[in-house]
């Protein structure tokens, strides 16, 4: 276990992107003086006020406007400043290959997907495949021209208000990546999905450039309840906020709206932030939102030395149910751990220094559906529209990987047995999991993800 505590401090340390991690990213978050989150007062009518997301179910809104309107507002029993997020997320490995349409109906690449391999998934579709389920993502869009995706766009929404629409990757490639680990189709090409037959929703709330706003993360998953969605996925990061002032509010309102998604049946799967943290102790700060209540946080495991020799660059091969060196962890902050991909430093090192030998430690990290977007500009560079997309599948690492693991066992269990509301979902994930021998329950909660025994 020394090497993976060296490997843990290699990779918070640099606080860079290795590989397609986002090892120790910063999230940024900004107050906005235009929005705000609003509690009402019963039933009454927001006047005067840009009302922006209704959230019907729950006794919040977002409105836009002047802060001095919202506190003259009769039907404003509280308010806080709505928060928009800029999020760092990892761009996909550029050393590792890129594997083209044009060459994947030649060679199928199942046998590179260590995650699914490890996951049993051809066992689990003896019995069912996820049809007649529904799972949402939650994130910067998922692309419906990915040949390997089957989005539903009737019911897929865009929740940025930027005028570039839904199943799309206008906010960049990580909701497509996503969308093929919970359910990239089985097509005889590209990779293969957890739950292949659900049905998969986009709800975009990422814009070109990383930024989302908080109040439109909380009115996706509004919406993913209000359609239906039997698991709303949420690979989002984790974002360390004050328990006190106005903390307290932002954790009312997250706590009513996913509390309401587990009485509608909806179960939310969050990651949970790939800082290296102790989320058990971290005091006076809460993570949100995979800690708010009814959240299933998910950790991330990973293999170090699959389908090449790490003990040649000097490190030590993991199995793929270890800790990933990156991963948050504690363990009343964790509910389940997922193949989410891990790298070794060692070998992403030897691959540098220039000389004939080239490691392939990209094989560690999870290699689904990518979605490259290039985007239309106006004279001051503001993005107006997406001119093209490159379509192909690459490797990428986190626990934003790890997530939808568990979203599309979910839908296998829903699918395998419609009668049951959220929690005996999750009650059957949880309860199938155990943690692997050698290591601490922090990483882990319940347990591994076991998708075959939690059918």
């Amino acid at each position: 276990m020394t090497n993976h505590v060296n490997r843990r401090t290699f990779l918070k340390g640099s606080g860079t992107v290795l590989g397609g991690i986002a090892a120790g990213t910063t999230v940024v978050a900004a107050e906005r003086t235009d929005r705000f989150i609003v509690q009402t007062k019963g039933n009454r009518r927001l006047r005067g006020l840009d009302v922006v997301h209704e959230m019907p179910g729950v006794r919040f809104a977002v409105v836009r406007g002047a802060e001095s309107a919202v506190k003259r507002s009769s039907a404003v029993r509280a308010y806080a400043p709505d928060v928009e997020i800029d999020i760092g997320l990892p761009a996909p490995s550029e050393r590792a290959p890129t594997v083209e349409e044009s060459t994947v109906g030649d060679e199928p690449l199942y046998g590179l997907q260590w995650d699914k391999q490890h996951l049993d998934v051809s066992t689990a579709h003896e019995t069912t495949t996820g049809a007649g389920s529904m799972v949402t993502v939650i994130d910067t869009g998922v692309a419906a021209g990915h040949p390997d995706l089957d989005v539903d766009v009737g019911l897929s929404q865009n929740f940025t208000g930027d005028g570039l629409g839904a199943g799309n990757p206008a906010g960049g490639y990580h909701g497509t990546h996503v969308g093929g680990i919970v359910a990239a189709s089985d097509n005889d090409k590209g990779v293969i999905g957890t739950a292949p037959d659900t049905t998969l929703v986009d709800c975009r709330v990422f814009s070109p450039g990383g930024l989302a706003s908080f109040a439109d993360i909380l009115a996706a998953l509004v919406y993913s309840a209000n359609i239906g969605a039997d698991a709303a996925n949420m690979s989002i990061g984790a974002y360390p906020i004050s328990r006190q002032g106005l903390g307290s509010f932002y954790g009312k309102v997250v706590n009513a709206v996913f509390t309401y998604a587990n009485r509608q049946g909806t179960l939310p799967i969050v990651s949970a932030g790939n800082d290296g943290a102790d989320l058990q102790h971290d005091k006076n700060v809460i993570s949100l939102p995979n800690e708010a209540a009814q959240a299933m946080s998910i950790a991330a495991t990973g293999p170090i030395g699959f389908g090449w020799d790490a003990t040649s660059v000097g490190d030590t091969e993991e199995p793929a149910a270890s800790p990933a060196s990156y991963t948050n962890y504690g363990t009343n902050a964790v509910d389940l751990a997922a193949p989410g991909g891990d790298a070794s430093p060692a070998g992403i090192a030897e691959e540098e220094d220039g000389d004939s030998f080239k490691p392939a430690w990209y094989l560690d990290l999870v290699l689904n559906s990518v979605a490259m977007p290039t985007y239309e500009t106006d004279s001051e560079g503001n993005v107006t529209g997406i001119e093209s997309v490159a379509y192909s599948w690459s490797w990428v690492a986190g626990t934003s990987m790890a997530a939808p693991q568990v979203a599309g066992a979910a839908a296998l269990v829903k699918s395998a047995n419609p009668g049951l509301n959220a929690n005996q979902v999750q009650a059957a994930l949880t309860g199938a999991a155990t943690v692997p021998s050698g290591y601490g329950k922090e990483y882990y909660g319940s347990g591994s993800l076991n998708v075959v025994d939690a059918l």
